[in-house]
């Protein structure tokens, strides 16, 4: 096992550059100068009143004057020391905005992965048990429709609904902590937080519950089908012992493999969450930098969501041994 991980963690580096040139050229090939942008947001001209020594100049200061491939060199020599260099936007250290913004968009996907689990699991379970019954029948065309709501469309219902619009007043919309609650005690100032996280977890959460319950689902059927299931059934054990103990735990081996694309999904679902109810994540700082061509923000929020998914792959896989104890990482004498 140990000398797995060292192997995983030793490829993970190659892998995450490979990604990170891939990025990095798609950035720099899109449309849009961040230059041209920068001054006309700060001096509010047209791009055609923009000199050309003018441009020149920020260009320079930027080092956007350099050659593509030593502006990546560069770029690849300072986040091996965390440096993501400064925005374009305010001159303020990347990895500083990053550290501010990252823990509440960590923290609401987090949350929501692990309720997408605890419900999805069970409910795929009882679906597969109770194939074809009614109650599997309503379950499904309920996850289904939940599926096929845009998370924007029901955040605004909730809005309209539960966040004082024409009804009920119960849940803010705004922020993630209300004014002066920083100095409230811990689990009052915890209990403000989820207060106001609710309507945004139900919002992350909703889609992945229906499609991971169907995914559960298939998957345990598939497994009850499988000739140790019906030997286990032939030795007299209970339908429910077959289940959980037999069934269950194989059943899971595809689910956890999800796991390594939640997170990262999860991340780039939120920008449109965190912007409808003004969060201050890393959703909605990445959707900012993308409309002021702040590049190396975007390239550090790239990087970081591609660790995320290749340290979700390193999970996935190593959980598979404590799900089945046939699997494992050890090399055959």
């Amino acid at each position: 096992m140990r000398d797995y991980i060292l192997k995983r963690l030793l490829l993970l580096v190659p892998t995450l550059i490979g990604i990170t040139i891939i990025t990095f050229l798609v950035i720099q090939l899109a449309p849009g100068s961040p230059v041209e942008r920068k001054l006309q947001l700060e001096q509010g001209v047209k791009a055609e009143a923009i000199t050309k020594d003018i441009m020149e100049q920020t260009k320079k200061l930027y080092g956007l004057d350099k050659p593509i491939y030593i502006r990546y060199w560069i770029w690849l020599k300072q986040i091996f020391t965390l440096d993501f260099g400064l925005s374009y936007k305010d001159h303020r250290p990347v990895i500083n905005k990053i550290a501010e913004r990252l823990p509440v968009t960590l923290t609401l996907n987090i949350i929501s992965i692990f309720i997408v689990y605890i419900i999805s699991i069970p409910l795929g379970v009882f679906s597969a048990v109770r194939q074809g019954s009614y109650s599997d029948r309503l379950t499904t065309f309920s996850l289904f429709a939940l599926y096929s709501i845009p998370n924007f469309w029901l955040a605004m219902i909730l809005i309209f609904f539960l966040g004082g619009g024409d009804f009920w007043d119960v849940f803010p919309v705004y922020g993630i902590i209300s004014p002066g609650a920083d100095q409230y005690p811990f689990f009052k100032k915890a209990l403000n937080f989820l207060w106001h996280i609710t309507l945004p977890v139900v919002c992350l959460t909703y889609a992945d519950l229906a499609y991971l319950s169907r995914y559960q689902k298939g998957s345990l059927l598939e497994v009850l089908s499988e000739d140790f299931v019906r030997t286990a059934r032939a030795k007299g054990l209970t339908e429910s012992r077959v289940i959980f103990k037999h069934a269950l735990r194989n059943s899971l081996i595809p689910i956890i493999t999800i796991v390594a694309s939640i997170l990262p999904a999860m991340i780039g679902g939120s920008v449109i969450i965190e912007s409808i109810f003004s969060i201050p994540g890393i959703g909605q700082l990445g959707f900012e930098s993308i409309l002021s061509r702040d590049y190396p923000v975007i390239m550090a929020i790239a990087t970081i969501t591609a660790f995320l998914t290749l340290l979700g792959i390193l999970i996935s896989d190593i959980t598979y041994v404590f799900v089945d104890p046939r699997i494992s990482f050890e090399g055959r004498k």
